[in-house]
């Protein structure tokens, strides 16, 4: 049986003394704790007599001097270090549990939400550099395109989203047309429905929706392939043959988007104009040679350059946006959907701003 810790009540002049002898662990402290709770005052606690203490001695120690205000003598240097240690802990202020307000939280979600947004900026940003630098650097080594790949993008991206695109962009135009005809009829000025239509599809709606339907169609995809790729260490292996995933994977894809982007906003843009044609001539009685007559000398040329300078912008956008979103891609099938969200969400933010930025931009050169 193990022998248990022992104490001694020692009167003195200056008041009793609790002398505490044997090994004051928590396996031997027994009914000492209860003990000490019931004894008298107390002057002086030796700790001369102790063989060891542990952290739960310790702490019965300072419990007891602290209640009768008692100074602790006798203790050897491991015991005195165990002591202070304890007493500092002790000392040491529980750290209050700040419960932020409803305006306090929303400053701070949003401050987060910022500071996410510029650090996903800069990465977007920096691979796009690497992506350019890529491409030079496959140019400069005189290494092969990979248009295999390539044409596969364009077929993904392009050529099956031809009638998804044409219908939205179709009844885009209906819409734009019925809507600026209730308006213009308000002043008898329903013949300018077709300038609406006509500038807006060409200069602005056309390429935006279908760069807006790209991000979420192809943007997507592109996230979705490279994250798997990236959780199925297939890009790791990759790099382990000596191939570059970039020339590999990424230049395949954004050239393929910067490539057909072009093609499908003229395309979306024509499916807009015969959209708003049909509500012409159905809700306006505008015969179909009129239409085409009025937006031939409604609609300068600088409409379509302008259309055919952000096109590429937009579709390099998306799909360096896409690509990057897969490569972030690190510990679950979870996270290749969250990412796959984010490159829709960021790609859309950035061509909406793109846009706006271009349109301020051609209005100062006079392209109006």
């Amino acid at each position: 049986m193990l022998a248990l810790a022992s104490h001694a009540i020692v009167p003195g002049d200056g008041g009793d003394e609790l002398r505490l002898s044997g090994r004051l662990t928590l396996a031997r402290l027994g009914e000492l704790p209860h003990i000490l709770e019931n004894v008298g005052p107390i002057a002086r606690i030796d700790l001369s007599g102790i063989e060891r203490i542990d952290t739960v001695g310790a702490w019965l120690v300072l419990r007891t001097a602290g209640a009768h205000g008692a100074h602790v003598t006798g203790a050897s240097k491991d015991a005195q270090r165990l002591l202070d240690a304890v007493r500092r802990s002790q000392q040491e202020p529980a750290a209050e549990h700040f419960v932020p307000g409803g305006w306090q939280r929303l400053a701070g979600e949003v401050g987060t939400g910022f500071i996410a947004a510029c650090r996903e900026l800069i990465g977007i940003i920096g691979f796009f550099g690497a992506t350019i630098m890529s491409f030079f650097r496959m140019l400069l080594e005189r290494r092969p395109v990979r248009w295999t790949a390539v044409t596969m993008r364009i077929q993904n991206v392009g050529i099956d989203a031809l009638a998804i695109i044409g219908l939205m962009s179709f009844l885009i135009g209906i819409v734009i047309a019925q809507q600026g005809a209730v308006q213009l009829e308000q002043f008898g000025l329903e013949v300018f429905t077709v300038n609406l239509v006509g500038r807006a599809s060409i200069r602005e709606l056309g390429l935006l929706m279908t760069a807006i339907m790209v991000a979420g169609r192809s943007g997507s995809a592109f996230a979705a392939q490279i994250g798997t790729m990236k959780l199925t260490e297939e890009i790791d292996a990759m790099r382990t043959i000596g191939v570059s995933p970039m020339e590999a994977i990424v230049l395949p894809r954004v050239m393929a988007v910067t490539l057909m982007m072009p093609l499908l906003g003229f395309y979306a843009s024509m499916c807009a104009i015969i959209g708003g044609g049909v509500f012409c001539w159905v809700g306006l009685e505008i015969p179909p040679l009129t239409y085409v007559e009025l937006l031939r000398q409604i609609i300068p040329f600088t409409d379509f350059w302008i259309m055919l300078i952000k096109a590429p912008v937009f579709g390099m956008l998306v799909g360096v946006t896409g690509c990057y979103e897969g490569m972030q891609v690190e510990k679950d099938a979870e996270e290749v959907g969250r990412r796959t969200t984010s490159a829709v969400v960021a790609a859309i933010f950035l061509v909406i701003v793109l846009d706006a930025f271009f349109a301020v931009f051609f209005s100062g050169l006079g392209w109006n």
